[in-house]
């Protein structure tokens, strides 16, 4: 999403950008994180507001906003670690619960508790000692089928994980690459939180062998491979099945033109994984307190509902509404595969490189 490498995200919407460092405000002329009357904020490229939501913080705050983007998920997450002693920033957002470990591990994060918090279902709440980071949003991480496709071919489409491995969906799946892919590396987990520390291999060894197709990332799956989205069908892509998001969607509703009456892709819900995004404050912060002021209103009731569609998650409030595209579209899986965060700390990087040497060699 992030969340979303999402989220979750823009990356949902096609619009992810290069890994350079983009700045950009709702102010002109933002100002660096020095001057006390701007808050800067640093992200990965999927972060999206609504302008006149950012300008009633300002407003209300007296604070400017300044955006810093920095490129996916884990590559914005491994900066702000290397620039901890001196950030470049005051808030990090997008940092999700497959890399979390990594970023409390590394101390990037001083304890905060925003106000509201009290408003975020509990499952989404972690480090409730220390307070270092927030939930913002969350995600799942899903196989997307072509609609039109299936139809076609007269062919259920596949509903869990065992299905992708079944021969009736041979050469059909494009996933991203574990290493290199906030949605790769959550079905990865996802696999091992259904089949266990185990079985996971296994599973893969099925599905290598039925076929599946793996690319860089997300872009290159869902808009050059993938048959149902719009960009597939312009780059004539022939994989009807993708490893994308449940609210891929209702994004290909809301951003087509004409608006269908129904989406073309649809989400096999036993394939998916949750992912939830945090926000913290960041250690050595230049401005703490507009830091503190920006924390709460991410977690403020008008951010939260404008989140789902910007940045295409879920708010984790439990009194924010989403939009009717979701609840059509979008919903969130009622049984989606989870795993604690510090198990994924433990394991995630024995598991990449197993994943590695299996799949890719």
């Amino acid at each position: 999403m992030s969340i979303n490498a999402k989220r979750l995200t823009a990356a949902v919407v096609g619009l992810g950008l290069a890994g350079t460092l983009v700045a950009c405000g709702s102010s002109d002329g933002g100002q660096g994180s020095g001057d006390s009357r701007t808050v800067t904020l640093v992200s990965h490229d999927s972060w999206a507001a609504s302008k006149d939501v950012l300008a009633a913080f300002e407003k209300q705050s007296g604070y400017r906003v300044r955006v810093l983007k920095d490129g996916d998920a884990g590559q914005a997450v491994n900066k702000a670690i290397l620039t901890k002693d001196n950030p470049q920033g005051d808030v990090f957002f997008g940092v999700d619960n497959t890399l979390l470990s990594r970023a409390l591990d590394n101390g990037l994060f001083q304890p905060y508790e925003p106000k509201g918090s009290d408003r975020i279902a509990p499952e989404y709440r972690v480090d409730r000692d220390e307070h270092r980071v927030t939930p913002v949003d969350t995600g799942d991480v899903c196989v997307n089928y072509d609609k039109k496709y299936f139809a076609e071919h007269d062919l259920r489409p596949p509903r869990t994980l065992d299905d992708l491995a079944d021969p009736r969906y041979k050469d059909l799946l494009v996933t991203e690459n574990a290493s290199s892919s906030s949605p790769g590396l959550g079905f990865l987990l996802g696999t091992a939180a259904k089949y266990g520390d185990r079985g996971w291999e296994g599973y893969w060894k099925k599905l290598k062998a039925n076929g599946v197709k793996v690319v860089d990332g997300w872009e290159q799956a869902y808009n050059e491979e993938f048959s149902g989205s719009a960009g597939g069908r312009k780059a004539k892509g022939d994989r009807p099945l993708v490893v994308s998001y449940a609210s891929s969607p209702p994004a290909e509703v809301v951003f087509a033109d004409p608006k269908p009456d129904t989406a073309p892709t649809g989400v096999a819900e036993g394939t998916c994984f949750r992912q939830v995004e945090y926000a913290g404050l960041l250690g050595n912060a230049r401005n703490a307190e507009g830091g503190k002021a920006f924390l709460d209103f991410l977690v403020g009731k008008r951010f939260q509902e404008d989140m789902p569609l910007n940045m295409f998650v879920h708010p984790v409030r439990e009194d924010a509404q989403v939009p009717p595209e979701f609840e059509k579209y979008g919903p969130q899986a009622k049984d989606p595969q989870t795993m604690d965060p510090a198990k994924i700390a433990d394991h995630r990087d024995q598991w990449v490189k197993s994943w590695t040497s299996l799949v890719l060699k």
